[in-house]
């Protein structure tokens, strides 16, 4: 990302999160965790690929009014500057925010979370590494 923290347009294979996020019983955890991987887009650190960081912008878009846990309005703050602002010097602030979700927020939570996503099909499913050769 050269300049922007825009997120990924929106995501591709007619996957309805908006839908699947009103039929399932989401936790404040799992809102935190949307929250923290949506800073993690916007940050540019997001190691996903781009259809499936859509997804998740799509998704943080979704569950964004629902209770969190751990994160809250400062982090909702962030995310709408970091989206209205295409320039670089947002980039820092919204670096720390990622760090300060992050740090709240367990790995295997976060683990869980992106696990049951593709359980339920809203993120695709792993493909296996390819054997060492």
């Amino acid at each position: 990302m050269t300049g922007t923290t825009s997120a990924p347009d929106a995501p591709e294979g007619g996957v309805d999160v908006q839908g699947w996020a009103e039929r399932s019983p989401l936790c404040p955890a799992h809102v935190d965790c949307a929250i923290a991987v949506a800073l993690k887009v916007l940050d540019g650190k997001c190691k996903m690929p781009p259809h499936e960081a859509a997804i998740m912008m799509a998704l943080y878009d979704a569950v964004r009014h629902l209770p969190a846990a751990k994160l809250g309005r400062d982090s909702h703050e962030m995310i709408a500057r970091a989206r209205a602002e295409t320039v670089e010097h947002v980039r820092m602030d919204v670096y720390e925010a990622r760090v300060l979700a992050e740090t709240r927020i367990s790995r295997p939570v976060m683990k869980q979370f992106k696990a049951m996503l593709r359980a339920e099909g809203v993120l695709p499913k792993k493909r296996p590494a390819a054997a060492a050769e």
